[in-house]
């Protein structure tokens, strides 16, 4: 691309690539704070079209790590250069996913967020390393020239790649209507019937399947193909929501069962699931899909490994979990040296307070001994801050938190060490 100013002398250029490797190691963290702010643009721009899908939130953080990365590699290597956008195959599926629902994408909202995070960044890492005032004045003045012009070559460029999904999506308006249901819009049934070619007054249930990662994209189908096989009894509907993640809706005289979905979940590694609770109508058929989103959104959120989540069982949880700091002081401030505790009293515990607190009736559930349960929960009730007679709602509601997100608990808890680690602890369990 042509340069637009002065190249920098060869000790500025030493200084911006020095700069740009030490700060090339701290892309992630970069991203996910510009990601967290940039959330706010997403939502006044998109809202509701976008920010409830996990999967296209995940994307956009993607995109913003790419444009990240492209601009400091860009000047390791040609230091101080005007440096050129690169709208790669994942990011233009993303920008056609967008299209699809509707949406006319204009990034130059979240640039200008990623812009300021970036160049406060930069400030500091320059002030930090080039002592030489004069070094200092020509690092910032080449490389704010070229920070501005990178954004607003890659805003132009998103903007190209926009309108060439626009000019070739053939399921576009499908897709549209299909987000504009889902959003809340005021569409009538008959409508969306005629042009979805799908009942809509019956039982519906939504279903969010998902791959974390692109490469993917072949499980997934395969997954999709093999529960609309599996459905042949009530009617199916699919939408390819973005380049990880597919929207599913099926239906019948009665709410359908969906252990045949988990169960094909459960043999593909790479792919996960979802489920709303059923819901009847055009009401219905929102209200399963708004479900099967957060129940996604909250397994992504807490960095769960969780492969199948019906929204019905996590509803609770979710609400707990929305501020991942908060659902973590819940756990550590309930449960205190329980939550790093051996997992099978935790699940003790869960299980014998889900069991209308029935020792009985939650040996059999664990297939464990009487005997065995009534230690292990007696013992976890020892290690728990709260009581489970106390307040048994908190205390199994902390425990379903760590059950979806064992990694919750990130820092030790005081006293923890010798309730899980302690083999002579264990062998007393």
């Amino acid at each position: 691309m042509e340069d637009l100013w002065p190249l920098p002398t060869v000790e500025a250029a030493d200084a911006i690539r020095a700069l740009c490797q030490r700060l090339l190691t701290e892309t992630d963290a970069m991203t996910e704070v510009i990601g967290v702010i940039a959330d706010a643009a997403l939502l006044a721009q998109y809202e509701p079209a976008l920010l409830p899908d996990a999967s296209l939130v995940e994307e956009d953080r993607h995109l913003n790590r790419s444009d990240l990365v492209q601009w400091l590699t860009s000047n390791i290597q040609q230091p101080g250069r005007r440096v050129e956008p690169y709208v790669g195959p994942r990011a233009a599926e993303y920008i056609g996913d967008l299209v699809s629902r509707g949406i006319a994408p204009d990034f130059a909202d979240g640039w200008r967020v990623a812009l300021g995070l970036g160049w406060r960044r930069w400030l500091e890492e320059c002030v930090a390393h080039c002592t030489d005032p004069d070094l200092l004045v020509e690092v910032l003045d080449v490389s704010a020239k070229s920070l501005v012009q990178y954004a607003l070559d890659s805003v132009s460029a998103l903007r190209e790649a926009g309108l060439a999904a626009a000019m070739g999506n053939a399921n576009a308006d499908a897709t549209a209507l299909i987000q504009l249901i889902a959003s809340g819009a005021p569409i009538t049934e008959d409508l969306a019937e005629g042009r979805l070619r799908y009942r809509l007054a019956r039982s519906h249930v939504g279903v969010v399947v998902w791959a974390d990662d692109p490469q993917q994209a072949d499980a997934l189908d395969d997954v999709v193909a093999a529960v609309r096989s599996a459905s042949a009894g009530g009617s199916v509907l699919i939408a390819r929501a973005s380049a990880t993640s597919r929207w599913i809706w099926l239906s019948g005289a009665e709410a359908p069962d969906l252990r045949h979905v988990e169960k094909i979940v459960a043999k593909v590694a790479d792919v996960r699931a979802a489920v709303g609770r059923p819901g009847r109508g055009l009401d219905g058929f929102r209200s399963s899909h708004q479900d099967a989103l957060a129940a996604q959104a909250m397994v992504v959120r807490l960095g769960s490994g969780r492969r199948f989540t019906a929204y019905a069982d996590v509803e609770l949880i979710d609400s707990i979990t929305h501020q991942p700091a908060s659902a973590q002081r819940f756990v550590t401030k309930t449960l205190g040296p329980l939550a790093e505790a051996d997992e099978a009293i935790r699940q003790a515990l869960l299980t014998y307070v889900q069991c209308g607190f029935n020792t009985t009736r939650a040996a059999a559930t664990l297939y464990a001994h009487r005997n065995t349960v009534e230690r292990r929960v007696s013992r976890a009730n020892e290690l728990s801050v709260v009581k489970v007679e106390e307040n048994p709602t908190h205390v199994a509601a902390a425990l379903l938190v760590l059950e979806i997100a064992p990694n919750i608990v990130a820092t030790t808890v005081p006293g923890a060490a010798t309730a899980g680690g302690d083999p002579e602890n264990r062998r007393r369990l």
